[in-house]
């Protein structure tokens, strides 16, 4: 169960809803766009965006610190279960690595949410068992790096994971997590 000061916030009284909107992919206009603003504490106030088609499905998010803050790294050593717990904030620009397992690369195609370490590793988790369907994938290193993320998920063996976000949208929170700025020193 969560302290009560490390949730999340949710400021009602800034929400934007737009409905019937345009939609980029089929053209119908059936598109739902909202942002709401959050205080996510030892973060800072955030938006997040949200859209959602409801003729051909698509759907985008992200993530984004009101707050300008700078470039930033934040690694954290996995080791045991209630390390899944542990808060992520992880926005469309940021770059994730999983130790020796895998990556989630940022791109047009990236979504920004809010999650927990869980919640990524079940992310990576959901593509490797889709690169099994792919007839051109490496069936035998996909089902290796599996057995590797299940090990993690059940706190058999530790994981170091990395967030990159050039744009200062992200954050691993926690006091465990290990923060090193990207900007550059002139």
């Amino acid at each position: 169960m969560e302290k009560a000061e490390n949730k999340i916030q949710d400021n009602n009284d800034s929400n934007v809803i737009m409905e019937n909107q345009h939609c980029p992919i089929c053209g119908n206009e059936t598109l739902t766009m909202i942002e709401k603003e959050f205080d996510i504490p030892h973060f800072g106030k955030t938006s997040i965006f949200s859209l959602f088609c409801h003729s051909c499905n698509y759907h985008r998010a992200d993530v984004e610190s009101i707050d300008k803050n700078e470039p930033m790294e934040y690694s954290l050593e996995v080791s045991s279960p209630e390390d899944l717990n542990i808060r992520v904030i992880k926005s469309s620009t940021a770059d994730v690595v999983i130790g020796r397992i895998g990556e989630i690369k940022s791109g047009i195609a990236s979504n920004g949410y809010i999650t927990n370490i869980e919640g990524i590793l079940n992310k990576l988790e959901h593509v490797l068992e889709m690169m099994l369907d792919d007839n051109e994938a490496d069936t035998k290193t996909v089902k290796l790096h599996l057995k590797k993320l299940r090990r993690v998920k059940a706190g058999f063996d530790p994981v170091t994971i990395k967030i990159k976000d050039l744009a200062g949208n992200s954050a691993i929170l926690s006091e465990k997590a290990v923060a090193k700025s990207l900007k550059k020193k002139k």
